[in-house]
């Protein structure tokens, strides 16, 4: 569920984009779900047009940050209370059965300006005391972990289609981790500002500051944590925070004097971006290995859209649109919300509920839900939105991660890297591409991996440093549309066995 992504890389491609949201959404009305909104958003609002692009010889991310303990943490606010964030009575209308601890709250990140970012804790439901702490991130840039990580993904519990009950999801990660939901940065879902021109200042290298300094405070908030085993997990637009958080961690744990080290054992991202140029031939070259566009188009594209952009690629931009028509550029193969009223009563034995969106979208704006999660109501615009309107620019985004993963590498961190293979806007092919281009030493060449069924699930390899891996009939969102499967991969990665 992430904004940022393919054609948008410059703004060139930015008709693209934009063709894609009117064939993919419209006609739909009302019937379409928040969520399937939200994905036309989360990949293609936000155009790198509006960014600040930033090379990859210079800083901030080539080099790794330089800013020392004493600075970050002399805008921090105040610790708070970890028994002030105990979401007491559960949930509204979650199961009976409820029996691990959960937390919700502010974590402020700037004192001077009022920045506070806002997150939602589950424990595990079992030995919460010896399992690791995930920080799950979402991306967009500008959309929630919480709605789509916590409520549609990974989270204990889902929405029900009355939009007022909770089921408890089967493959829930809180069984073998405790788990983390960061709404970040400031601006999107419940976190904010005090300071209205912060959202103008929104990009990659504040985005992966504050995120850090979120960390350092939530520790002191929950100090038994500092010790565990710690993973910083997500998708999309994920592929840049993810890294560019881990390369801050590691940096700051080797700074001399360093009061806190956080156990940053490894990073695990699902269909995230990686690099710009391979990212966006990998998507044309999706769509026409998957008969989403025609030869011509394809020729077009990598013609006219690649290198030297021509004026001529707009026209190919909006023929691809109009070719590969109305459908879920997020599972190509998967169904549209068209009406949620309507929806299955039996999606809690679905893999896969397309209008889950909107149940979500609906219970997170219900005040008693808020009350409960602790929201300050009082900061928020009138609703909680899946991805958010107020960043009203990008301030800055690398072209590409290959700086970064490298020094990850060489820091020693477990590295695993995944690709739902029926997704087009982050597609396998991409990060194929962009991992060849890595020029890796393959240690364990491509083959199937299983899950407990014993059927193939997916294939990996696995490289000098980094493991990859697919999962077969997997969107964009993988745990999403997979959960099992996405399941079996999460206790391959933790129990360190992904080779």
């Amino acid at each position: 569920m992430e904004k940022k992504h393919g054609s948008l890389f410059t703004k060139f491609h930015y008709v693209f984009s934009l063709l894609i949201i009117m064939v993919t959404f419209s006609g739909f009305g009302d019937g379409l779900s928040k969520i399937d909104q939200g994905r036309g958003l989360l990949s293609l609002r936000r155009a790198k047009m509006h960014a600040q692009p930033i090379s990859v010889n210079s800083e901030p991310w080539a080099e790794a940050s330089t800013v020392t303990e004493e600075e970050m943490v002399s805008s921090f606010s105040e610790v708070g209370s970890m028994e002030d964030d105990l979401i007491a009575g559960g949930l509204p209308g979650q199961p009976s059965n409820v029996k691990f601890k959960q937390y919700a709250g502010y974590v402020g990140v700037d004192k001077m300006n009022g920045r506070s970012l806002f997150y939602y804790f589950a424990e595990s439901a079992e030995n919460s005391a010896t399992k690791p702490l995930i920080l799950w991130l979402n991306g967009g840039p500008g959309c929630s972990s919480l709605g789509m990580g916590a409520f549609v993904e990974i989270g204990p519990f889902g929405v029900n289609p009355d939009a007022k009950t909770l089921y408890s999801r089967r493959f829930a990660w809180n069984r073998v981790a405790n788990t983390l939901f960061l709404e970040s940065p400031a601006g999107v879902g419940f976190s904010y500002s005090n300071t209205s021109s912060d959202y103008d200042k929104s990009g990659d290298r504040r985005t992966a500051e504050d995120a850090y300094k979120f960390l350092v405070n939530w520790f002191k908030r929950f100090p038994h944590y500092k010790t565990r085993d710690f993973y910083i997990m997500g998708e999309s637009y994920a592929g840049y925070y993810i890294p560019e958080l881990a390369d801050i961690v590691v940096k700051r744990n080797t700074m001399p004097g360093a009061t806190l080290k956080i156990q940053l054992k490894g990073v695990m991202i699902g269909n995230g971006i990686m690099n710009d140029a391979t990212d966006i031939r990998g998507r044309y070259d999706y769509f026409w290995s998957h008969a989403l566009i025609s030869d011509e188009t394809h020729r077009g594209l990598v013609e006219q859209c690649l290198g030297n952009v021509s004026k001529t690629c707009e026209h190919f931009e909006i023929a691809a649109g109009g070719e590969v028509g109305g459908i879920d550029y997020y599972n190509i193969y998967g169904p549209l919300c068209l009406d949620s009223k309507n929806s299955r009563k039996v999606h809690r034995n679905l893999e896969f509920d397309p209008c889950e969106g909107n149940y979500v979208h609906t219970y997170l704006n219900l005040h008693m839900v808020q009350e409960a999660l602790h929201a300050n109501r009082t900061k928020l615009p009138y609703t909680w939105e899946l991805c958010s309107d107020i960043i009203p620019t990008w301030k800055d985004s690398p072209s590409t991660m290959y700086p970064i993963y490298r020094r990850l590498i060489t820091s020693g961190l477990q590295i695993l890297l995944f690709s739902g293979d029926v997704d087009s806007v982050v597609s396998v092919t991409a990060t194929r591409y962009s991992l060849k281009a890595m020029n890796l030493k393959v240690i364990e060449s491509w083959h199937p991996w299983k899950d407990n069924t014993k059927e193939v699930v997916g294939y990996k390899v696995v490289y000098e440093g980094l493991t990859f891996a697919t999962v077969r009939g997997a969107g964009h969102e993988v745990p999403q549309f997979k959960p099992r499967r996405a399941f079996a991969l999460l206790e391959m990665f933790l129990a360190n066995n992904h080779h």
